[in-house]
């Protein structure tokens, strides 16, 4: 983890030597890292509410805040697996590695940052958060960008185009996400919120 933050370029290369299998990859990491950031939010939910600005504290009852936290960790999951089927669904036209391990050992990679940032989440301010992940998705993002070609073993510019789709990919399920949520929450399922 160290070495993301310190030489993310050796890092990139000893993990392009590697060849990782999906299940190890998935069952010794995936699982840890999604969660981490669901078991935070509920600690820093229980614990001291949601804060949405200057105001009182937002508590949500712990039955509700389980579910929550349980849907969380099913969407990490669901965005880790479905992040490392369509790279290497791209893989084919960029010419880079096939394998679903390197997959998904490369997307595990490059949301580290993301899964160390949430550790805000135990004190859930949404400015606080937004101040710490903001920070982690651009050093998630210039992972992908400098670790991708690497790991792919492939050049620079593909691993660029690559990248780029990848996070268009990203972008359009996350706004698919915001958008099952907003519709769920209109059909009255959604969370209770209690002061």
């Amino acid at each position: 983890m160290l070495a993301l933050f310190l030489r993310p370029r050796a890092a990139f290369e000893e993990l392009s030597e590697s060849r990782p299998l999906a299940k190890a990859v998935f069952f010794r990491l995936v699982i840890w890292m999604a969660l981490l950031p669901p078991l935070f939010a509920f600690i820093g939910s229980s614990l001291f509410g949601w804060r949405l600005g200057a105001g009182d504290p937002i508590f949500i009852p712990t039955d509700t805040l389980i579910a929550v936290c349980a849907s969380y960790f099913v969407a990490l999951l669901i965005g880790f697996i479905s992040s490392a089927m369509v790279a290497q669904w791209m893989a084919g036209t960029y010419g880079a590695r096939l394998s679903l391990g390197i997959h998904l050992a490369l997307i595990t990679v490059v949301a580290a940052p993301l899964v160390v940032g949430s550790v805000i989440h135990i004190f859930p301010h949404v400015f606080l958060n937004l101040i710490v992940l903001v920070p982690a998705l651009i050093w998630s993002m210039y992972l992908l960008y400098a670790g991708l070609p690497v790991v792919l073993r492939i050049s620079a510019e593909r691993g660029m185009l690559m990248a780029s789709a990848l996070i268009g990919y990203l972008l359009v399920a996350a706004v698919s996400l915001l958008g099952i949520t907003v519709f769920l929450w209109i059909q009255g399922i959604g969370p209770r919120v209690g002061v």
